[in-house]
This record gives C-alpha cells, structure tokens and sequence, in this order.
C-alpha cells in the first residue's frame, strides 16, 4: 500500500524497535525519513479512521503485544550548526537522529554542553519530551527551541523553553500525549566551556591538568557502563522509575530510619530520595517474576528475562510500586509510558 512518499509495511514486527526487546506487532508500520512525511500520514489516518502513534528509538515505552494501527518510526536524519558568537553555538538536529551520535558529533566538533548526556539510547526527538538528564545535566539546561508538529492543529509550532514547561522528567508533552510530534531540536551551547563535574564520580576529573568535552564524555561513558546493563546484551529500559520528589514530612520516616538514606534537597523546598536505593533496601535488586526482572547490577533496570511483554512489565511494576509503598510509604513512578 503506497501513497506519495509513504509506504505502509502489513504486520509491522516491533520486537527489535524496543530497547526491552519485547513482542509486540502494528498492523501498519512506516519509516519517516523526510519530516514532510509527517502531516501526509496523520492525514492518511485520519481519512483511514486508524489510530496511529509515532515512535524513536523504542527506549523509553513499554509496548502492547499487538496495535491496530499505523506505528510509525522517525527516521529523519541530518545536523547542523545554526549560528555561533563569543558566548554560544546554536546547534540543530533532527528528531530521527540518534541521542548518542549527536551527542558524539557535538564533541568531535569541539562544542561542550551535552558530554554528560553521552550514551542515553534515543533519539533527539524523544530527549526534550522526557526532558533527558544525567550527571547534573538536562536538556533543559542548553534548550533553545523545538519544532513539533501540532497534530490537532495540523500545522506546525515552534516551542520556547517556557512553552516546554520542563521539569524533572517532565514536559508539556507527556500532559498532551500524542498530540505534538518533535520534528527537530535547537540547542544553545556555551562559550567558553565549563565542564560540569559535581556528580560523583566525574570531581576527580578537577585535578587533571587539561579537560575537553571529551574527557568528560569518556568518563560518563565509563560510568555507565560499570553501572547500567547495555540494552543490547541485557534488553531493559534503562532507569525504569523516577527518583520521587516528596515533602519532608513524607521523606522523614525513611531519613529517621536511615540517616544516610541518599537525598537531594530541592529549591521548592522539597526533597529527592533516590529511587534505586528504595528498591534496593526494599530486598528487590535481582528480584524475578516470570519473564522479567529487577537487574543485579542496578535496582533501577527493569529487564526482559526473556519472551517478555507488556503484560510481564506491568506485573513486575506494580509489584516493585506496592513493595516499597508498604516498606517506605513512597510512591514511585514508571518513567517509560505503556502503549
């Protein structure tokens, strides 16, 4: 089935389109690899009354086992710097192009800003919808503008810092689901280059004679690699829960009981717990239940044992969700979104 720059693929496989690995089919997919494409599909659903949804790098959902609709994949590729002053270099990318590689692409150009941001799977589409962060960077901190195309109404917007509404793993678009989708991300990086080294384990980077973006982002690839199980060996989400942002009454129970509980106070007054350390004190690092697990090397990795689904995570969610809710009182929330 075709129509002008589109072709739609019958019983679209989706299991290697998701980092978890998971079974999962669209009655219709499509690759988009020109970002006209875009309002010509929408209008191709509409006419064709399908439910369609669009998708990056799979990393951060959890899909169902079958859709009955049109899946598609942003393909778009394709960067380039916009303008550059003593002050800043305005760089743009487009939502198909893989996180990682333009996050490679910027240091190779000598440009600093994002090196903490190295080795997220994803795409650039999908960093300012989660509102990506890492190491004491988010996208929010070098967020310049996005493109996105306004599905109800069916034109194109260019978002601000403030229409985003950024937040800790948040944004405007996960209220508006479905609606919006990113077309290309404009980031306004630095100049002179100051390497951001409060995290743990990057401060001893200080002591080096001569620091470059590089460095930076060889250390943080160093890091997450000794930490978090790569999604292609070991299929996982990466961090599959937010680290709760709660008030001091409600942390206090866990901070009286342990004293060096891991916590971050926050400017509105609140605090962040650390997610991880929840799970981990709550006896589930390594946990299993049926076809999915806890990771053994991080209590934040929900991963595919094997023939996983939708269904496997979900169970496995709750159980984590109810686990440390009777241990701590905390309620903790999934960062991927279940389609």
């Amino acid at each position: 089935m075709t129509i002008p720059y589109l072709v739609l693929v019958p019983n679209f496989d989706l299991s290697t389109r998701n980092t978890l690995a998971l079974k999962a089919q669209s009655r219709w997919g499509v690759l988009l690899d020109d970002a006209d494409q875009v309002p010509a599909l929408f209008e191709l659903a509409k006419d064709r009354r399908l439910p369609l949804r669009v998708l990056g790098g799979g990393s951060n959902v959890v899909l169902s086992s079958d859709f009955d609709g049109i899946t598609a994949i942003m393909a778009t590729r394709g960067r380039r710097v916009i303008s550059e002053d003593e002050d800043h270099v305005v760089l743009e990318a487009a939502a198909g192009d893989t996180w990682h590689d333009f996050v490679v692409w910027t240091v190779e150009q000598g440009f600093g800003g994002i090196e903490n941001l190295a080795g997220i799977p994803g795409t650039v589409g999908a960093a300012p919808v989660q509102n990506i962060g890492a190491y004491g960077v988010e996208v929010a901190d070098v967020f310049e503008s996005l493109l996105a195309f306004d599905t109800l109404e069916n034109s194109l917007r260019t978002f601000t810092a403030r229409d985003c509404a950024f937040a800790y793993r948040d944004s405007v678009f996960k209220h508006e689901p479905g609606r919006y989708v990113v077309m290309s991300l404009r980031l306004r990086l630095p100049r002179p280059w100051q390497p951001n080294l409060r995290f743990a384990g990057l401060s001893e980077l200080s002591e080096l004679p001569e620091i470059a973006p590089s460095t930076v982002m060889d250390r943080v690839l160093y890091l997450r690699g000794s930490k978090l199980p790569d999604w292609r060996v070991t299929p996982n989400a990466g961090s599959f829960f937010q680290n709760p942002i709660v008030t001091l009454e409600e942390a206090a129970p866990v901070l009286a009981a342990f004293p060096t509980a891991p916590n971050f106070p926050q400017a509105d007054g609140r605090t962040k717990l650390s997610a991880g350390w929840l799970i981990e004190q709550s006896g589930l690092k390594g946990f299993r239940m049926g076809r999915a697990g806890i990771s053994e090397r991080h209590a934040l990795v929900v991963i595919n044992l094997g023939e996983a689904d939708a269904g496997d995570i979900a169970s496995l969610a709750e159980h984590v969700k109810a686990t440390v809710k009777a241990r701590f009182g905390i309620v903790l929330h999934e960062e991927p979104v279940f389609l």
